[in-house]
């Protein structure tokens, strides 16, 4: 039961997008600014994919799953900073649901998880205060000039 699986890998990535968007929602109203604008892009963001999961399900015969009326959260937070590593444990959280999609059967599913993980994690760095080097692992300075060996000069060559 293949498709069975599909729809099962569909309902667990919905049940993340669930626990996202009550997150993001809290969140939302614990912050300002620019940081709040990032919570809401989040949250809408998260709502647009939970919309294409409960899509996804439904087309292919399956139930969706329901949303939990409140979720377990691993820390409260109690300000702006907290609240953005919050936000990046939650789309880590997400990354992993669509993880197991990206197992899936149907190459669009496959397509569209893939896709989805990406989103989280590009959402996941730009919340981050300090961004990751481009090249993780290569030193952070810049690298000493590569000398080349002088050429001959035109009159030693014949000697």
């Amino acid at each position: 039961m293949r498709a069975a699986d599909d729809i099962e890998k569909l309902r667990r990535a919905l049940a993340a997008e669930h626990a996202a968007l009550f997150a993001y929602g809290l969140l939302g109203a614990r912050t300002s600014g620019a940081v709040r604008e990032r919570m809401s892009a989040a949250f809408d963001a998260h709502r647009a994919r939970r919309d294409q999961l409960r899509t996804l399900i439904t087309a292919r015969g399956g139930r969706p799953a329901e949303a939990d009326a409140s979720y377990a959260l691993p820390f409260f937070p109690a300000n702006a900073t907290q609240a953005v590593k919050l936000a990046v444990h939650l789309e880590s959280g997400v990354t992993a649901a669509y993880l197991e999609l990206v197992s899936a059967r149907d190459p669009a599913l496959r397509r569209h998880a893939a896709l989805a993980m990406q989103e989280a994690v590009t959402r996941s760095y730009g919340l981050r205060p300090d961004q990751p080097p481009a090249f993780p692992g290569m030193p952070s300075t810049a690298a000493p000039a590569v000398s080349t060996p002088a050429s001959p000069s035109a009159g030693q060559a014949g000697n």
